[in-house]
């Protein structure tokens, strides 16, 4: 089998990056602020872990407040009532973080777990994607670095949920800030 013209190279991106191709100092933009979360929260992981729960408190009452007022408008509709009840538990699990953020965190934690390993798998699949490019390894390290931060995750629980949290969430996006920075790079390439 021949190899591909540069030509066809730069069609295969276009069509592998879609979107992306169109704007890639967007990708690049959102690479950098990635980056720059990431070293802050490495700097200061406890008070990042602590940040981060609060805002997910606040965001489960605002997304609960919001909830309930739309069902509240919603008359008529079959599933009022249960909207309704949603509603309520998001609103209480907004407080109860809160009010209990030790516990909160505990819970963070295993769920940072799921999360590093589905990420991980779906960057790999990603990888495996976009193998036809140089930037591709990037993306396998990425997959394989979420992977082992899941089972650092399952290894250390619940001891450290205090500052796993906040390490974990700022690693993560320094990870992710690198695959979109390097994809971005890889899109401008194809407007040269």
């Amino acid at each position: 089998m021949a190899e591909p013209t540069i030509e066809q190279v730069k069609q295969m991106r276009t069509a592998v990056l879609g979107a992306a191709a169109k704007v890639p100092g967007a990708l690049i933009g959102l690479g950098i602020l990635f980056i720059v979360l990431g070293m802050v929260g490495i700097a200061g992981q406890t008070l990042f872990s602590f940040v981060s729960i609060n805002v997910l408190g606040a965001f489960l009452i605002v997304g609960g407040i919001l909830q309930g007022v739309h069902a509240l408008k919603s008359h008529g509709w079959k599933s009022v009532g249960i909207q309704a009840i949603l509603a309520i538990l998001y609103i209480a699990a907004g407080l109860y973080t809160w009010a209990f953020p030790i516990p909160a965190l505990e819970v963070i934690t295993l769920w940072l777990a799921a999360i590093f390993f589905v990420t991980g798998f779906l960057r790999l699949v990603s990888a495996f994607q976009h193998r036809l490019f140089s930037e591709w390894f990037w993306l396998v390290l990425s997959s394989a670095i979420s992977i082992l931060l899941g089972v650092m995750i399952m290894n250390s629980f619940p001891s450290s949920s205090l500052w796993l949290p906040g390490l974990l969430i700022a690693v993560e996006l320094l990870l992710q800030g690198w695959s979109m920075l390097f994809l971005g790079l890889a899109a401008r390439s194809l407007t040269k």
